[in-house]
C-alpha cells in the first residue's frame, strides 16, 4: 500500500487545500473522507490535465476582465459628476449623499457600476466636491469627482 496517494481537491478543504489542487494524502484520508463526500478525485492523468486546462481558461477570463476594468477605469476617470440636494445656507446637506445616489448619476452617464464597488468613507454631508474611488478588480481603481451643488 502507498505511504501517500494524490487527489485533486473539488471543493475548499480547511487545513487540506483550495479547490482545484493537487494534493498528497494517507490513503486512507481520502477513501474514508474525500472520497465519499465528493470533496475530491483521484489524480488520474486525464483528471490532471482537466484541472490544467480550466486553470489556464480561468486565467485567460480573468486577465481579460481585468483588461476591460482598466479601459472602464480609465473613462471613467475622465467624468465628473453633479449631485444636486437640499441644503441649508451653511452648505450642510438635509440628508446626505450615498454610494447609491452615486451609482444613479454615473448610470446616468451611461456607466453600470454596482454600488458596492463605489468606496466612501463615510456619506457626503455638506456641499463640495470630493474624489470618491471605484474599485473594480483587485489592482484597478479609478477616482470619479463628485461635485454636491445645493438646490
Amino acid at each position: 500500500m502507498p505511504a501517500n496517494i494524490q487527489v485533486i481537491l473539488q471543493q475548499d478543504v480547511a487545513k487540506v487545500g483550495k479547490s482545484g489542487e493537487l494534493i498528497r494524502v494517507r490513503p486512507g484520508f481520502a477513501r474514508n473522507f474525500l472520497l465519499p463526500r465528493q470533496l475530491a478525485v483521484p489524480a488520474t492523468l486525464a483528471a490532471v490535465h482537466r484541472i490544467e486546462h480550466e486553470r489556464a481558461v480561468a486565467l485567460a477570463r480573468a486577465e481579460k476582465a481585468k483588461k476591460e476594468a482598466r479601459d472602464v477605469a480609465a473613462k471613467l476617470s475622465a467624468v465628473s459628476i453633479k449631485i444636486t440636494q437640499k441644503a441649508g445656507d451653511d452648505g450642510r446637506l438635509f440628508g446626505s449623499v450615498t454610494n447609491k445616489d452615486i451609482e444613479a448619476a454615473l448610470k446616468a452617464q451611461g456607466f453600470a457600476i454596482d454600488r458596492r464597488k463605489i468606496e466612501l468613507a463615510d456619506a457626503i454631508k455638506n456641499t463640495g466636491t470630493y474624489d470618491v474611488r471605484v474599485n473594480f478588480v483587485s489592482d484597478v481603481t479609478a477616482t470619479v469627482k463628485v461635485e454636491v451643488v445645493a438646490k
